[in-house]
C-alpha cells in the first residue's frame, strides 16, 4: 500500500510532463524533447522564488507556470516555427539541440552543483491502517495538484474556443485555417500550455526530493514521452494514464529490489507496447485512403 501511494505520486509528475509531449504532438506532429528542460527551468524559478522572495507553495507554482509558459512560446517561435515545414529529421535534431542548449545554459548561469529545494510545505504525514503505511502531505499537495490541472485542461480543451481551435488543427490545420482559425497562434498557445504543467511538474519534484540541478530534466523528461507512447500519443487522457501505470511499475520494480533495472523495465514496456499496439493503449487504428 505504501508503495501504491509512493507511485500515485510519481506518476502525477510523469503524467504532467506526458501532458505536454502529447499535446504537441496531437498538433504539429513534434516530439519536443527540450520539454524535459522546461520541467528543470520550473524547478529553478520555483526555487528562486522560494528562496529568494520566500514565497509560498501556491504563489511559486502559478508564477512558475506563468513563466515557463512564457519560455514554451520564446522556444517554439525561436526554434520550431522557423523548421515547421521541414523534414521530421531536421525536427528531431532541432528538438534534441534545444533541450542540450537549455541544460549547458541553466548550468553556466546557475552552476553545476545540486542545490536543494527549500521546504514549503509542513513535514506532517497520516498514519493509514495499522500496518505502517504514511501518507505524507507532499503526496496529497502532488496528487491534488495534479488533479486540478487534469481537469482545468479538459476544461481547456473541451469548452474554450482555445481548445476547439487545438482540436481542430489537430485533425486538419489546412481546413482549420480555411475556417478561419489562426494557426501559428494555437500553436503557441498549445506550447504555452504543455510548458506551464512543465514547469508546475519542476516545483512539485522540487518540493518532493528536495533537490534540483541542471540536468534533472533529461531522466523524467524520456520516462514522460513513454508514459505519452504508452497511452497513446496525441492522447490527453491515454497520457496521464501512461504517467501512472509508469510511475506505479516503477515504484513497484524499486521496492521488491530492482531498483538498479527500474529504468530497464519501464523501457521494455515501451518496446512491448509498440510491438502489441503501437498506437498507446488508448490510441485507435486509423487507416488513410491512398
Amino acid at each position: 500500500m505504501q508503495q501504491v501511494i509512493n507511485g500515485i505520486s510519481l506518476g502525477s509528475v510523469y503524467g504532467l510532463l506526458a501532458l505536454g509531449y502529447t499535446m504537441v504532438y496531437g498538433i504539429i506532429n513534434l516530439i519536443n524533447f527540450a520539454h524535459g528542460d522546461v520541467y528543470m527551468l520550473g524547478a529553478y524559478v520555483g526555487f528562486l522564488l522560494t528562496t529568494h522572495l520566500h514565497l509560498g507553495f501556491l504563489p511559486s507554482i502559478l508564477i512558475t507556470m506563468v513563466v515557463c509558459a512564457i519560455l514554451g512560446i520564446i522556444i517554439e517561435k525561436i526554434a520550431y516555427k522557423p523548421i515547421r515545414n521541414s523534414t521530421r529529421i531536421a525536427a528531431l535534431i532541432t528538438a534534441i539541440s534545444v533541450s542540450l542548449f537549455i541544460e549547458y545554459l541553466t548550468m553556466y548561469v546557475a552552476g553545476p552543483e545540486i542545490r536543494s529545494f527549500p521546504k514549503v510545505l509542513p513535514d506532517m504525514s497520516i498514519k493509514l491502517f495499522n500496518n505502517g503505511v504514511v501518507l505524507n502531505i507532499r503526496d496529497i499537495y502532488i496528487v491534488l495538484t495534479t488533479i486540478i490541472l487534469m481537469l482545468v485542461l479538459q476544461f481547456i480543451i473541451h469548452r474554450t474556443k482555445v481548445g476547439k481551435a487545438m482540436r481542430a488543427v489537430s485533425q486538419d490545420s489546412d481546413a482549420a485555417q480555411l475556417m478561419g482559425i489562426n494557426v501559428n497562434r494555437t500553436i503557441s498557445y498549445t506550447f504555452a500550455i504543455g510548458s506551464a504543467l512543465a514547469g508546475a511538474g519542476g516545483v512539485l519534484v522540487g518540493v518532493y526530493y528536495n533537490t534540483i540541478n541542471p540536468l534533472m530534466g533529461v531522466g523524467p523528461g524520456l520516462k514522460a514521452f513513454v508514459a505519452a507512447v504508452i497511452g497513446g500519443i496525441g492522447i490527453i487522457p491515454g497520457a496521464m494514464f501512461g504517467g501512472l501505470f509508469l510511475g506505479m511499475t516503477e515504484t513497484m520494480v524499486a521496492a521488491y529490489g530492482g531498483s538498479m533495472y527500474k529504468d530497464a523495465v519501464a523501457f521494455a514496456i515501451l518496446i512491448l507496447v509498440l510491438l502489441i499496439k503501437p498506437t498507446g493503449l488508448f490510441g485507435k487504428n486509423i487507416k488513410e485512403k491512398v
